[in-house]
């Protein structure tokens, strides 16, 4: 068995489990006890646990790349054996202990037949997984979980056993603990490593890195102001950049930039660890034409660093929008190697004009930007998320008047927080 599982086996009755039944409420929190509680004290788990046995399949993986490859694969192996309605994400954690997170799935309500055990065999020959199995007790609700391991004959057998107790909600959603370097990158070492990590298994990031190292580090000295615009699709972004380009005689940029438009579909498609790190390192390539366009002219930069950390961090944390880290929290600050623009405005409209604008658009979308449209939920964390963001923070525009408005608008904030010209 892999180190990692080691670690986390060795904590198991001290860790909580949280199993994600549906992203608009708050996951069933649970801990593990010797006595099983009576069926009045587990009311939320009526839901939860039915009368035919469920699973959890924890991934214990050392190397961070295997080990999202892996829970991808498992996801999709899940689904393919039992049905997407019965699978759900879960987790366990030590609480407030960084880095305890263990990322994995529940099987809800699976009939003991041979086939489900073949296949639970074959996972239990896996050493990268931590599975065990609920059962009822002789009083039919009070639900114990069972950790598995392979017997000798190739059967399965129970290796320890706890009742599963309900606990009210943690500090922190476990999700927010698992931001830093994963969701979100705040370096360009960190995002740089992952991809040249993953390099081995996805061809394409390799083209990335090649893409990438090509870049110049950013020039310091006089330069122009650097004016980002940030907001979600159909607030009106490409409209004003345009716009805002020719009123201030600028260069207009884009992140991910251009050079790296060849294998976004590719990331797009991969695991959040390796999609986040390629917009990361979007973002670096972006800093330098920045740098080297700002010398002769004002830059006008179409999402840039919020929006990598805004739409990284909505996806990351499950849930409600209070899952979100708190204001203040280390994921809203700005990577400190990564060129600081003068100024950053958020585009917001109202949901209904949203809608209106987006009907009957074109053109390429993300997986995120797709959820994006379907999710109300979704587009409030991450819209929440750039409003956390610090230092520099977001100015928040009204885009919903036409677009000849907003521009005039944009101009007198521009006016009134910007300086001509700007010293590194």
């Amino acid at each position: 068995m892999s180190r990692r599982a080691l670690s986390c086996l060795s904590h198991w009755s001290s860790r909580l489990f949280a199993i994600e039944t549906n992203p608009a409420i708050e996951p069933v929190y649970f801990s593990l006890i010797k006595t099983p509680p009576t069926d009045a004290e587990m009311p939320a788990f009526q839901e939860i646990f039915r009368r035919e046995r469920s699973y959890s399949f924890h991934v214990c993986v050392e190397d961070r790349i295997q080990r999202a490859l892996f829970h991808d694969d498992l996801r999709h192996e899940l689904i393919s054996r039992f049905g997407g309605d019965a699978v759900f994400e879960m987790s366990s954690f030590r609480p407030n202990v960084k880095n305890s997170l263990v990322k994995g799935f529940f099987v809800n309500g699976v009939r003991g037949t041979p086939e489900t055990e073949q296949i639970l065999s074959k996972l239990l020959q896996n050493n990268r997984l931590a599975v065990c199995t609920y059962v009822p007790g002789e009083g039919g609700g009070q639900w114990r979980q069972e950790l598995l391991c392979p017997a000798k004959d190739g059967a399965v057998a129970a290796a320890d056993s706890y009742g599963v107790a309900p606990v009210p909600s943690p500090d922190h959603h476990p999700s927010a603990m698992d931001i830093i370097n994963s969701s979100v990158f705040y370096s360009f070492l960190e995002a740089h490593r992952v991809m040249a990590e993953c390099a081995h298994v996805i061809p394409e990031a390799q083209h990335v890195l090649q893409s990438v190292d090509l870049t110049l580090p950013a020039r310091k000295g006089d330069r122009f102001p650097v004016i980002v615009i940030e907001g979600l699709d159909a607030t009106g972004k490409t409209t004003l950049t345009e716009s805002l380009k020719e009123s201030l005689g600028g260069v207009l940029l884009r992140s991910p930039p251009l050079c790296l438009s060849p294998w976004r579909a590719c990331f797009d498609a991969k695991p959040a660890l390796f999609r986040r790190a390629f917009y990361a390192l979007g973002n670096y390539v972006t800093a330098a034409q920045i740098s080297a366009e700002s010398a002769r002219a004002p830059v006008i930069v179409d999402r840039y660093w919020h929006s990598t950390a805004a739409y990284g961090i909505g996806t990351a944390v499950s849930g409600k929008v209070g899952n979100l880290p708190g204001r203040g929290s280390e994921v809203y600050r700005w990577p400190g190697d990564l060129l600081r623009p003068d100024l950053v405005l958020l585009l917001t409209v109202s949901p209904e004009e949203r809608l209106r604008r987006l009907t009957g658009r074109g053109g390429e979308k993300t997986r995120e930007e797709v959820e994006l449209e379907a999710n109300q939920l979704f587009r409030s964390k991450v819209e929440e998320a750039y409003r956390r963001m610090e230092d520099p923070a977001c100015v928040v525009v009204d885009a919903s008047p036409s677009a000849e408005e907003v521009l005039q608008q944009v101009l007198l904030v521009i006016k009134d927080k910007v300086h001509l010209r700007r010293s590194l």
